[in-house]
């Protein structure tokens, strides 16, 4: 905080005399003084040396005190303006005030009423500095709370991730899935989902919910969900139980809550012969329908114990053909607007990431089995499954 006797001041006027009265008269009270003889002189004294306070002539040859005032508000914020003016210019002087002065003199000077207005100009700019020292403060507070909320919302999603990646990783243990089919059909319906508009929170849900879709698996026995061989109608029963296992299991977790819809609906079939409410159409939620088809693109074309996998141009024409019955034909309008091209980078990325989950499921000796999905995909796949 700059102190009345440190101040350094500024006078400008274009009659020597007065300036040379105010000089003197306000050394003899300890402020620092200079002078300028006009608006130019004045501006490149402030260039060179900063002022706490300009007291400046209303009316001067060249650019008046007003265009001064002007110039020090841009420049030097920080500077505080005195007018000075006759009793004809008051009005003047004071819309003057309203444009940013910091108060005004008249003229001839009487010298005490001199100092008192340097001194309210002095204490006015230590206020709106404290003030603007205070906003900047804030706005580092704010800036680092914003930071530091980022980093824990980054840190809530890296927590997100590393429990999807264990549930996942249960899951996989169990042998449900031949390895990397969660993650890659997580993706292959986040790219039908983008081209259908979901974005943001949606697009994760949905992302979330396809990953997750088989969690329910983790309640089945293992003597059905191993079972080599066509299964019994009851044993066909608890497997099919494992939708609302999943479900209830899913929307415990608050983040995942609203990703449950897939968990419970993706068996469902567009026809209404699915499971387990045998919904029909639009009744199915749109993410459970763009899943259907993505799930459906995995299964045909990977590997699996009972055959090879399928050239794409197969499953895509059984996709097409299904179009109506097992799935939602927008949705096949989608699928079929994505180059083949783009499906196998999808693939050759998600195998990449999923290749230590293999070394770990070779390792565990764990057994490789048909996935439930295949159950209600096709006919003839079902067919060559030997499942019911």
């Amino acid at each position: 905080m700059t102190s009345l006797q440190s101040a350094r001041i500024l006078i400008v006027d274009d009659e020597a005399e007065i300036r040379d009265l105010l000089l003197t008269r306000l050394q003899m009270e300890g402020y620092e003084c200079a002078q300028a003889a006009g608006t130019e002189a004045a501006l490149r004294y402030l260039d060179q040396t900063p002022c706490d306070v300009v007291v400046s002539d209303l009316r001067m040859a060249g650019r008046s005190g007003l265009a001064l005032l002007d110039e020090v508000k841009r420049a030097y914020p920080k500077t505080a303006v005195i007018l000075a003016t006759g009793e004809n210019d008051i009005r003047v002087a004071i819309e003057a005030m309203k444009q940013g002065a910091a108060d005004y003199l008249l003229k001839p000077f009487q010298f005490d009423l001199v100092t008192a207005g340097i001194a309210r100009a002095l204490e006015k700019k230590r206020l709106e500095n404290e003030i603007e020292n205070y906003r900047l403060r804030l706005e580092q507070m704010v800036s680092e709370r914003t930071r530091q909320l980022q980093e824990a919302m980054r840190q809530v999603e890296r927590t997100y991730d590393a429990t999807l990646q264990a549930l996942g990783a249960a899951l996989d243990m169990r042998a449900t899935e031949v390895a990397g089919h969660s993650l890659r059909v997580s993706r292959f319906s986040e790219e039908i989902a983008r081209r259908m508009g979901f974005e943001g929170e949606d697009l994760r849900n949905i992302l979330r919910g396809a990953f997750l879709h088989d969690i329910g698996k983790l309640g089945i026995p293992d003597a059905i969900l191993l079972k080599n061989g066509r299964l019994t109608a009851q044993e066909k029963m608890v497997m099919e139980s494992h939708v609302r296992l999943g479900y209830d299991m899913v929307q415990r977790i608050e983040f995942l809550e609203a990703a449950a819809d897939i968990v419970l609906n993706h068996q469902e079939r567009y026809d209404g012969l699915g499971y387990p409410r045998g919904m029909k159409g639009e009744e199915i939620p749109l993410a459970a329908r763009i899943f259907s088809v993505a799930d459906a693109l995995d299964a045909m074309t990977s590997d699996r114990p009972y055959r090879a996998a399928l050239p794409f141009a197969i499953a895509r024409a059984e996709i097409v053909r299904e179009a109506g019955r097992q799935f939602d034909p927008a949705v096949v309008d989608v699928f079929l607007s994505v180059p083949e091209e783009r499906w196998r980078h999808i693939r050759d990325e998600v195998d990449q990431e999923s290749y230590t989950q293999q070394v770990i499921r070779h390792r565990a000796g764990a057994p490789a089995v048909p996935p439930a999905s295949d159950v209600v995909m096709l006919p003839r796949l079902r067919a060559a499954a030997g499942k019911a």
